[in-house]
């Protein structure tokens, strides 16, 4: 078989092979979260936020989007992380440079603002 033929016939499946692939995936929230990292980012955004007293008291202005674009831009530190309990594992999530920080206890259900240092 000539290798023009065989080129034509390997772009053809793989055409078809796309297009499969785009009915199936369409209209569905799919992603392709590998790192450590992204997972749990993803998983803190699908639950429910929960502020402690005293986050609400010192903070009256903070919001559910707020801290969600906190998560969204922030990066995880997880050797400042307790990641080994049972029940509810802290997170740190360093803001920016200026030693900003947020630390959220990650519950089945939902998560709960337990600490948060702007500059």
């Amino acid at each position: 078989m000539k290798l023009l033929y065989r080129l034509g016939y390997y772009l053809a499946g793989f055409s078809f092979g796309l297009i499969f692939l785009t009915f199936i995936f369409s209209g569905k929230k799919t992603s392709c979260n590998y790192g450590p990292s992204a997972r749990v980012k993803d998983n803190l955004l699908q639950k429910d936020i929960v502020f402690s007293t005293e986050i609400k008291m010192r903070f009256p202005e903070l919001t559910d989007s707020l801290i969600r674009v906190y998560i969204n831009i922030g990066e995880l530190n997880f050797s400042k992380s307790k990641t080994q309990l049972d029940s509810c594992r802290v997170y740190h999530i360093e803001l920016n440079k200026e030693q900003a920080y947020l630390q959220v206890a990650n519950c089945k259900r939902e998560i709960e603002v337990l600490k948060l240092l702007q500059p």
